[in-house]
């Protein structure tokens, strides 16, 4: 049987190379780079080494073994990320395997970022090429166990795995599924992405509702954020309930959502009130 790339294999030392040393299993020969080598080894001995394809896509090999193979699961580091084809994963070798944009979510702002985490295999394309394989639900559920009623109003910490249209899919650090409906969240997670979030509902499967919104005590905090805020600029922001996301974001380090709810509650409070695309601290003094 042809050696495959993906796959953990014992191979005999065949000879020493320039720049390595030649792998066989007496069919086929698989270079070691040098730089791929740990440790001592010997002509003549047999080491286990993962195989995968370098740059030329040469069959190669390194004696780092990946948890993630072809047929085994595993957490992969998102390390870049390339709009016409997709995100590179780190599974542990020097070669990084290539999640492909057709395997990932139609909204690019979905998409994973550098330091984010996938749950992976590996898979082979027409040409043998190695890439990587998002789990399917029925591998995440081989992770899970059901959470018990206790876990109701707590907050949880999971890992995304899945982002659909209405909602999204975590994984808990406790081994839990969770889901956020879209109206319990200011953003949509990203795929791979770290949540914190509370747990509003605990089903009769063991699965979770989750929400990442703040409980109402919490959401006092961004009204404070921006009262701080203001008093630090003499009372006068650059910012109203039209500003944009990302100027808003820049400034208070805030979702529009959030903004808009906090705002509203000093507006409400009278204790602010808006102008020319400015929003101002209410003082008996105020000229308007």
């Amino acid at each position: 049987m042809a050696l495959q790339a993906g796959t953990i294999e014992t191979l005999k030392v065949e000879r020493q190379a320039p720049f390595g040393y030649f792998l066989t299993d007496d069919l086929e020969d698989v270079l070691l780079h040098e730089n791929e080598i740990q440790g001592q080894i010997d002509i003549g001995e047999k080491i286990d080494v993962f195989l995968y394809r370098d740059k030329q896509q040469r069959l190669a090999a390194t004696m780092t073994l990946p948890d993630i193979q072809l047929e085994h699961y595993g957490w992969g580091v998102v390390s870049e990320v390339i709009e016409h084809m997709g995100v590179f994963v780190n599974i542990g070798i020097t070669k990084e395997i290539l999640l492909s944009k057709d395997d990932l979510p139609k909204l690019m702002s979905v998409w994973p970022k550098p330091e984010d985490k996938v749950y992976v295999r590996l898979k082979t394309d027409k040409k043998d090429r190695l890439l990587a394989d998002l789990a399917p639900e029925s591998v995440i559920k081989e992770l899970t166990h059901p959470a018990s009623t206790e876990v109701f109003n707590t907050n949880v910490e999971g890992r995304v795995y899945r982002a659909v249209k209405i909602g999204t899919y975590i994984l808990t650090t406790e081994g839990f599924r969770g889901f956020i409906h879209e109206s319990q969240r200011r953003e949509e997670p990203r795929l791979g992405q770290l949540v914190q979030g509370r747990v509003i509902d605990v089903k009769e499967d063991g699965t979770l509702n989750i929400s990442l919104l703040p409980r109402k005590q919490e959401r006092h905090g961004d009204a404070e954020r921006i009262e701080a805020y203001m008093q630090s600029r003499g009372g006068a922001m650059p910012l109203s309930d039209k500003s944009s996301p990302e100027d808003i974001q820049s400034e208070l380090k805030m979702s529009k959502g959030a903004f808009k709810r906090a705002l509203g509650k000093l507006i409400k409070e009278k204790k602010v009130y808006q102008e020319d695309g400015w929003t101002f601290t209410n003082r008996s003094d105020d000229k308007k």
